[in-house]
């Protein structure tokens, strides 16, 4: 058949949000060089990277043909996912959650996974969140996507006609991939259709391999319809407009600086404009508004330069100096 010349990996989409907090997170660490939880932050991050090309790259040696797309954020009504890979075949696609596994990991034969410790010379098992559970969360918000808005899209009939409440897990398959070289992973005792779902980088394109060829391929899409049904999920995709600088500054610096009774920055600066406006006689929304002073808060400016991205210049000149004082008070006494 025609389509069997189709032996490719094309990547629709490439880009990560790991890239967005990998600068974040360098550029904070450069104003405070002693912060521990941003240092904490960082590498977790650069091991999430690390682990994600080493998938890409798995996925580029492949020679079976199909799409692929790096980190995909859905949404339904008040659901959102975010899925590490999606692997589009001509016969199913995979949703994939990457997993820096550090240490020895055990699935037990409820499929719970656990963590390897050594205390003492002793090994003890701690549970940990299932990734498996996650990535099968991630399916189901595009499962109710997909009962809605994307089935109305007529190009995708040769998908729909195979789908149906039974077989839709079937089509859609989610994976576990532990990017990690060094983790050993126990699933002795794990269920099969846990076991199924969770591989090691290397042994990725071996397992999608394996479903093709026990799949009926009279059911394969050609190359175009495969396309088609790649480029839903890109559409589907809602961009990350996350500012990380101030989401890792709001998290990982303002909560590091709370004092010991509880007195937040928002109320301090909240008091800060309440005197000030009764001393020069003004109303408070005149040195900042309500929503500047949310802004001003998540922003955590520590210099007039830096307070003048957040608040208009007129307002800076005027009371940017003893606002900046009591951010600065508040961090560093």
């Amino acid at each position: 058949m025609l389509f069997d010349t189709f032996k490719d990996t094309i990547f629709l989409k490439e880009s990560s949000s790991l890239n967005k907090r990998l600068d974040a997170l360098e550029k904070l660490l450069e104003e405070y060089p002693n912060n521990k939880k941003i240092k904490e932050e960082l590498y977790v991050v650069k091991k999430g990277i690390k682990g994600e090309k080493e998938i890409r790259y798995q996925l580029s040696k492949a020679n079976i043909g199909m799409y692929v797309l790096h980190d995909i954020n859905i949404e339904y009504e008040n659901l959102k996912a975010q899925i590490d890979f999606v692997v589009v075949t001509r016969y199913c696609c995979y949703f994939i959650e990457c997993k820096n596994l550090y240490g020895n990991i055990t699935i037990n034969n409820k499929g719970d996974f656990l963590r390897e410790n050594n205390y003492n010379g002793k090994k003890i098992l701690k549970g940990m969140y299932s990734p498996l559970r996650q990535v099968e969360a991630q399916r189901d918000v595009y499962k109710k996507l997909w009962n809605t808005s994307l089935s109305s899209n007529k190009v995708l009939n040769y998908v729909r006609r195979l789908i149906n409440e039974d077989n839709f897990t079937n089509i859609h398959r989610v994976l576990v991939c532990a990017a990690n070289d060094e983790t050993i992973i126990n699933d002795r005792y794990a269920p099969d259709d846990v076991k199924d779902k969770v591989v090691r980088a290397d042994g990725l394109i071996r397992k999608i391999e394996t479903d093709l060829k026990l799949s009926d391929k009279s059911l394969w899409g050609s190359k175009s319809s495969t396309e088609v049904w790649a480029k839903t999920f890109l559409n589907s995709n809602v961009e990350d407009k996350t500012n990380y600088y101030y989401y890792y500054k709001n998290k990982l610096v303002l909560d590091n600086y709370q004092k010991d009774d509880n007195v937040s920055l928002k109320e301090k600066l909240i008091s800060f404009r309440k005197e000030r406006s009764k001393k020069m006689n003004i109303p408070a929304y005149y040195i900042f508004t309500n929503e500047e002073l949310d802004t001003i808060v998540e922003a955590l400016p520590k210099t007039i330069e830096e307070l003048n991205t957040v608040l208009p210049s007129v307002k800076v000149n005027v009371h940017g100096n003893k606002i900046i004082e009591v951010i600065n008070n508040y961090i560093y006494h």
